[in-house]
């Protein structure tokens, strides 16, 4: 086993026991990848100040995120099919979190239910909505949540209509991948993959199929989402959703000082600046280049929470000191239970963590509290 130091440690590992589309699927953006690359990389442009002969002791990096306790200001981001990462991911990855210190999301479109979350980890999470046009099936989804001690509601609003992946298109993805000689291939070359698939029954989108009406197999499915994603998705649908929750509402998906006022109207309890992942809009700006604007709009109304590009502890340290009250993380996520599951994730957890706190200690303070655009050099930053 190598030296696992850093996330793209994780990234490398799990390119190597990941089946290539999942892989592809977790670690692509849509059309040129262009806003998927800014991501990451504007996070570089960002320098910070180091300071010295300050006290480094006692440091905390703790706070709250919609009135919850985490251990820094981190939630995993609802990732798709992050069950074919590695066999039943979605507990793993909440396990991991739950042990840490930290909120899960489970994405709708998961491999592992509701329910297995619920049951496995014995412990509230996230679970994250889209709009769909069958009312009755987000009214049943919703009420599962209520069930499965579900305590924050994520709706994402920039999948009305789905980016062009040329990756997934190519790879021709599904779930389970389809027997084709290719993909056998591939398949042949991933043991330990193989071996926990072969050990779990969940193969497929454990939130929809038998949850759905029409939705009993992988061509009924593929049918349904492609006519379930709702283009007339409206604030008045989101008031519609905040009525039927009725608990914390995160809306996922704001890039634009316009939307995140209206988003504070809607009585929302937080908001996601996110691009999702670059795998939407290509060309639109960084997640991090639009924070700044949006938390000078709207960020003494509500929470203003990024996510995009985060792959490390100083990008963390970097969102919050333009004002995010709270970061997601995704990719990072999937690298490290692609990579060695669990362990992965809590690996991946733990290097964030270490990260930030140190960062947070060379640019001379103990308490994340009170960390803001001191830390960072004039003129490396985006500002509002």
């Amino acid at each position: 086993m190598p030296v696992i130091t850093n996330i793209e440690d994780l990234r490398v590992l799990a390119e190597k026991r990941v089946p290539r589309m999942f892989y592809d699927y977790a670690d692509s953006g849509s059309w040129t990848e262009g806003t998927y690359r800014a991501n990451e990389t504007d996070f570089h442009k960002i320098k910070l100040r180091q300071r010295v002969a300050v006290n480094m002791e006692n440091r905390t990096t703790a706070t709250k995120m919609v009135g919850i306790d985490t251990k820094m200001p981190v939630c995993i981001a609802p990732v798709g099919l992050t069950g074919m990462q590695h066999a039943d991911g979605e507990m793993h990855a909440a396990m991991a979190a739950k042990k840490f210190g930290i909120p899960f999301t489970l994405s709708t479109m998961s491999i592992c239910s509701i329910e297995d979350i619920a049951a496995h980890t014995q412990a509230p999470f996230w679970f994250q909505l889209y709009m769909m046009r069958d009312r009755d099936a987000m009214i049943r989804m919703i009420d599962r949540c209520k069930a499965a001690n579900v305590s924050a509601l994520v709706l994402t609003l920039d999948l009305q209509v789905i980016g062009q992946r040329h990756k997934d298109l190519k790879n021709g993805l599904t779930a389970p991948p389809r027997p084709t000689l290719a993909n056998i291939i591939n398949l042949m070359t991933k043991p330990r993959w193989c071996l926990g698939m072969a050990g779990t029954k969940r193969h497929t989108f454990g939130n929809l199929v038998g949850h759905v009406k029409a939705v009993t197999n992988m061509k009924s499915l593929a049918s349904w989402t492609n006519e379930q994603f709702d283009p007339t998705l409206n604030w008045e649908d989101i008031a519609w959703v905040k009525k039927q929750w009725g608990g914390k509402l995160i809306l996922k998906g704001i890039m634009d000082v316009e939307d995140a006022k209206l988003a504070v109207a809607s009585g929302a309890d937080a908001i996601v600046v996110s691009n999702h992942g670059g795998r939407q809009l290509d060309g639109a700006p960084s997640s991090i280049e639009a924070l700044p604007a949006i938390v000078a709009a709207v960020g003494s109304q509500i929470e203003v929470w990024m996510d995009g590009g985060i792959r490390s502890g100083q990008d963390v340290l970097k969102a919050w000191a333009l004002g995010a009250k709270g970061t997601m993380i995704g990719r990072a996520m999937a690298y490290g239970l692609g990579a060695m599951g669990e362990e992965g994730v809590t690996k991946a957890l733990q290097i964030i963590h270490k990260e930030l706190d140190v960062t947070m200690a060379f640019c001379g303070h103990t308490d994340i509290q009170n960390v803001n655009t001191n830390i960072l050099l004039p003129g490396t930053f985006p500002t509002a």
